[in-house]
């Protein structure tokens, strides 16, 4: 769990350089350009055949007749906009995280490791083509996922947990990849994802819970009208940054995480040695045994003593 809260309070921190805030603004210049393309050739078309849809659904019949009781009498003219921009939200923010995981996440990485683990070795354990495969599949289930859990948003308390678990599952599967590909080896990516799977998954759904603030962004874009070219932008670009901070969140983590299983693994090389030193042989046999002296070579001079020579 402190792991969990350091990382967050350093994601946050770094959310303040300046670099990253300038990285954040370059998934909005390319999200308002596509959305500016998509709205010119796709924005009339759309607004006109949801209020087609609108007006041609007789089991709406009863609330227009209401409505224009009430004195709305254009009432499917003035929602279709609103529908068209809450179906578009899904889209952008699909657009804006597969954006800061192409652009923003190894730039994000790189400033992590020169900052925090500079001597962290890089055993590249995944490619620029798999990391897009990858988050090209995870997408692809998470939008499934969406549309078949979709009935289930009718029941209230599933409304605020269905959705924001969806895309911090998607949010843990992308980033957390992209945050250990330069890094870790694939068999380390797979430890770490075992070992760390619901922390991962936890903090994927905080971040899906702050994606979803910038919602009210969207809606006040909507009843002011006016400022709907100021605000939606603006909401755009917080959807980057809660995305950069979830990015910065998920490096921080896995970087620490991996730091400590190769310190766990180097420890067990520690105490289990590839080439144990043996143990000096000990040479029992006895040494020779000391000889007395070899008598001396000289003559005796007590054996030339004859008795009588005086």
């Amino acid at each position: 769990m402190s792991s969990l809260f350091d990382s967050f309070w350093r994601a946050a921190a770094y959310c303040l350089i300046p670099r990253v805030i300038f990285l954040s603004l370059l998934p909005l210049v390319l999200i308002a350009v596509i959305s500016g393309i998509g709205g010119y050739f796709f924005w009339h078309s759309a607004v006109a055949a949801t209020e087609q849809f609108l007006g041609n659904a007789t089991w709406l019949g009863s609330l227009w007749t209401w409505l224009s009781g009430m004195g709305w009498d254009n009432a499917s003219g003035t929602l279709a906009p609103l529908l068209v921009v809450l179906a578009a939200i899904p889209v952008i923010v699909l657009i804006a995280l597969l954006l800061v995981a192409v652009l923003m996440t190894p730039a994000l990485v790189n400033l992590v490791a020169a900052r925090r683990f500079p001597l962290l070795v890089r055993k590249k354990g995944g490619s620029m083509v798999a990391s897009v495969v990858w988050s090209t599949v995870s997408t692809v289930a998470a939008l499934l996922a969406l549309v078949v859990s979709s009935p289930l948003w009718l029941v209230p308390p599933l409304i605020l947990v269905l959705p924001p678990l969806i895309w911090g599952w998607l949010t843990y599967r992308v980033m957390s990849f992209d945050a250990l590909a330069e890094h870790a080896s694939k068999e380390e990516r797979k430890e770490l994802f075992a070992r760390h799977r619901y922390s991962l998954l936890g903090i994927g759904v905080v971040c899906g819970f702050l994606g979803a603030a910038p919602s009210l962004v969207w809606a006040s874009a909507v009843v002011f009208a006016a400022a709907f070219l100021v605000l939606i932008p603006v909401a755009i670009w917080i959807y980057t940054l809660v995305f950069a901070f979830s990015s910065l969140w998920f490096t921080h983590y896995c970087l620490a995480a991996l730091e400590r299983l190769r310190g766990e693994r180097s420890e067990l090389v520690i105490d289990a040695p590839a080439n144990p030193v043996q143990p000096a042989v000990v040479d029992a046999t006895p040494p020779a045994a000391l000889t007395p002296p070899a008598h001396s070579a000289l003559p005796d001079d007590s054996s030339d003593i004859k008795p009588g020579n005086n």
